[in-house]
């Protein structure tokens, strides 16, 4: 075990919590015994006059003020002394972000891998610093003796060392909601190899993958993924699936696509899936936009790898290439080249405005060829009902990457 620090913390607590223990139970079982000891001695009946004509015992007043006095600070020093071990982290500590939310925990790393639990190396120590995202919820490992409070707004942390391989279990110690029981993970505690191999598992491209993103942003806290209910819907083949939903206390039929899973990522409360409450936080501004896609991808394939559609050919075989250039040149429509992200004049019935050729932009073009139409050109572009989402945001993509 690395030689930076003298205790760890489960070697800080037993003995204090065993001295106070051990203390309480010799003072009970002395105190009782002594109790019953003189109800039998000096019951009425054997004693029905006091015999002692003593009215005070010097020494033994000395003895019951300063023996309880010194025990009193023997237990305070012990406890001190634990309490500045759990507070004082020791030098090299690998460091770890725990976020709680409404009502799971995700654990961010260094080298910005994330997951739903916490992996820790053996016999390493580990600071974790506690952040909550809403209400008050409380980091409580039992098998380390480690519970802190995680206070919205509050900097505060904990550390531990696994001794041995395993896996302990992480809950939170404050009440903060209806899925408050729900909210337990686990530490998985793993030797120094097989740790630095996991720690250093990344995806393609620097890209996460749904399943981590749901992990990383608390998804999993409240919807499963096997079918079971939770505090919100499950994901299992949520795509697709009808719901009723309320929409400004109105109910409503709906089918799951993209844009119903955009809007509840980003507007949660906006479309309340019935039986279920709008307890969902917003994650505008805290998902990206590829995060957000990377969500919805994972969702339409149940986890498995969507094929990648080819956006050049689709727009080929399409006909988009008989109207729209890729080169800059004026067509029967605007080219493709440099459209992503410009700002065009567009005619929306007969208002005049101007707009940014973005990704909602070009998808309601394609839904919608009408509806928006860029000034000077004809509005004669056909609408293609048989599209796909998947195929929309190929053509998007590949629209975007001609800049």
């Amino acid at each position: 075990m690395n030689s930076a620090y003298l205790t760890t913390t489960t070697e800080a607590i037993d003995p204090v919590f065993m001295f106070i223990f051990g203390a309480c139970l010799v003072l009970l079982v002395g105190i009782t015994a002594a109790m019953v000891f003189f109800v039998v001695r000096y019951h009425r009946s054997r004693a029905p006059e006091p015999t002692s004509q003593a009215t005070g015992n010097l020494w033994l007043e000395v003895v019951w003020i300063v023996l309880p006095t010194l025990l009193v600070l023997v237990m305070f020093y012990y406890g001190w002394a634990g309490y500045l071990a759990l507070r004082n982290v020791p030098k090299g500590a690998m460091e770890v972000t725990a976020t709680a939310r409404m009502w799971s925990w995700s654990f961010a790393y260094a080298n910005g891998r994330t997951s739903a639990k916490l992996y820790v190396p053996v016999n390493k120590p580990v600071r974790v610093e506690l952040v909550s995202r809403d209400v008050i919820h409380g980091f409580y490992l039992p098998a380390f003796r480690v519970k802190r409070d995680v206070v919205p707004g509050m900097k505060n942390y904990a550390w531990f060392v696994a001794t041995k391989p395993g896996s302990y279990d992480l809950f939170c110690s404050q009440y903060c909601g209806t899925g408050h029981s729900a909210m337990i993970t686990t530490v998985e505690a793993l030797p120094e190899a097989e740790f630095a191999a996991w720690l250093e598992q990344r995806t393609g491209k620097g890209e996460l993958p749904g399943h981590e993103l749901l992990e990383k942003h608390g998804c999993l806290g409240c919807h499963t993924l096997d079918g079971t209910p939770g505090v919100g819907p499950t994901l299992k083949g949520i795509w697709g699936r009808s719901e009723t939903v309320l929409s400004n206390g109105a109910e409503r039929h709906i089918s799951v696509d993209e844009a119903y899973l955009r809007r509840s990522l980003l507007e949660p409360n906006a479309d309340v899936v019935k039986g279920f409450q709008p307890i969902m936080p917003p994650f505008a501004g805290v998902l990206t936009e590829a995060e957000v896609k990377a969500i919805i991808v994972y969702l339409r394939t149940g986890g498995a790898a969507a094929p990648k559609l080819d956006g050049r050919k689709l727009a080929q075989e399409k006909g988009c290439l008989a109207c729209h250039s890729l080169d800059g040149r004026r067509g029967v429509g605007p080219t493709f080249k440099g459209l992503f992200g410009s700002r065009v004049t567009v005619l929306r019935g007969k208002t005049k405005t101007i707009v940014t050729a973005d990704e909602g932009y070009l998808r309601e073009s394609i839904r919608q060829p009408g509806a928006a139409v860029v000034e000077g050109f004809q509005a004669i572009m056909p609408t293609d009902p048989d599209l796909s989402d998947d195929e929309v945001t190929a053509l998007v993509e590949f629209i975007e990457g001609l800049r």
